[in-house]
């Protein structure tokens, strides 16, 4: 179940003590949440809770560097443009560069500020110059947000400092990272510079995966205590790219070493769906009667991620197929998903494995409907030539039928 504080009616007294403990206690309060998505056609490779609404602490600052790129393209700014350090800026609170109130920054040097620094004061400088004051520049933020598909994001700020209403999704971040590679091809290279140096101090890139991952070139770290740590990057390997995002993490070294596997089985999936579209009919055929240890370990790292909680019983699901592998499994259920937006709700995808004398078998499903709805799903799915059958919880699956009664 998800429950936010947000939806709770108490007296004030205990609003102002559950706001107290969720901006002061340490990040385990943090929801966990992780998507893999290949960059070019936007197929889901792995997400768990990605729709879960989280902080996205200087996550936040992708968006605000997208609308530098969009102000670049559109001769608003220019590379060399100088931009003015107002004392609200200048008094913003680290990580900062330390800008003093009446000096400049041009644009390059703060687009950098932020990939590098993450500076805070610099974020102010930007939205300040293209939105007049910081409370409009969210607005202008969160509409951007609504127009390129972030359906599930709200900014209230252009830094990503606590606001309990400054709230995103690890698949609309996705949605975000890939706009910066593909709107913006062109300035996306500044997210890949390891060091910045302004007033003779030099700042690291503290997105360590630029010197650990083979094929990375981005993108963003985030962390505030409500939030926990979180990453979005990308990688390129076998010419294909991916983006990951990862929220939640318990500290920076073990959300780097999650999202480097993470990479690890999308790429693998990608070249496992490429080989199973060449396979001929005979071979997909014998794919359909899906690795045991990668979904194993994805599982078990997943769930070192998340603060400890209580586990909603899921009453039904649906079977998309079996197969022989993890990954055409995970695509074949990803693909079912996005035929299913008006009934998805709370369901989500998974790959079952099942030992069997012939070997394993990975079963591809979506879980968390109820009865109704999961039987109303396979008509659906149906429709699109998907197969289909309706799996009760902890069951076998079973025939299809015509759903009866109100969804």
């Amino acid at each position: 179940m998800k429950v936010s504080f947000l939806h709770f009616p108490p007296p004030v007294f205990a609003v102002v003590a559950v706001l107290f403990i969720l901006f002061s206690a340490h990040p385990a309060l943090a929801k966990y949440a992780s998507i893999i998505v290949d960059a070019d056609t936007g197929i889901v490779l792995h997400e768990i809770n990605a729709d879960t609404r989280n902080y996205p602490a200087s996550l936040t600052k992708m968006m605000t560097i997208y609308m530098v790129f969009e102000a670049l393209k559109d001769g608003r700014f220019t590379l060399n443009k100088k931009l003015h350090v107002s004392k609200r800026a200048s008094g913003q609170t680290p990580s900062k560069l330390g800008l003093k109130k009446g000096a400049t920054i041009t644009v390059r040097d703060a687009i950098l500020a932020l990939v590098t620094k993450s500076a805070n004061d610099v974020a102010t400088v930007i939205a300040e110059s293209l939105g007049e004051d910081e409370a409009n520049f969210s607005r202008m933020m969160t509409r951007k947000a609504k127009e390129i598909g972030m359906s599930s994001t709200t900014f209230r700020n252009a830094s990503g400092l606590p606001n309990r209403r400054q709230l995103s999704t690890a698949r609309d971040l996705s949605v975000l990272a890939r706009g910066l590679i593909t709107d913006y091809s062109e300035y996306y290279h500044f997210f890949a510079i390891q060091a910045f140096t302004y007033n003779d101090k030099t700042y690291k890139n503290p997105n360590k995966l630029l010197d650990t991952y083979n094929g990375a070139d981005g993108i963003k770290t985030g962390y505030i205590r409500a939030s926990g740590f979180n990453l979005a990057a990308s990688a390129v390997r076998y010419d294909k790219r991916l983006v990951g995002v990862v929220m939640g993490g318990r500290s920076a070294k073990s959300r780097n070493v999650h999202m480097r596997k993470l990479l690890d089985k999308g790429f693998r999936a990608i070249r496992s769906g490429v080989a199973m579209k060449q396979a001929g009919d005979d071979q997909k055929q014998a794919l359909l009667e899906v690795e045991e240890e990668a979904q194993r370990t994805t599982a078990m790292e997943a769930a070192k991620m998340m603060p400890a909680k209580k586990v909603r019983k899921v009453v039904w699901g649906v079977q998309i197929g079996a197969f022989s592998r993890y990954a055409p499994a995970h695509l074949a259920a990803s693909s079912a998903a996005q035929r299913l937006p008006s009934l998805l709700g709370n369901a989500r995808v998974v790959v079952l494995p099942l030992k069997k004398e012939s070997g394993m078998i990975y079963r591809a499903r979506l879980i968390g409907f109820n009865e109704t709805k999961a039987r109303k799903a396979c008509e659906e799915l149906k429709k699109g030539d998907f197969s289909c059958v309706a799996v009760p919880s902890g069951g076998r699956a079973t025939t299809a039928r015509t759903a009866e009664g109100a969804m």
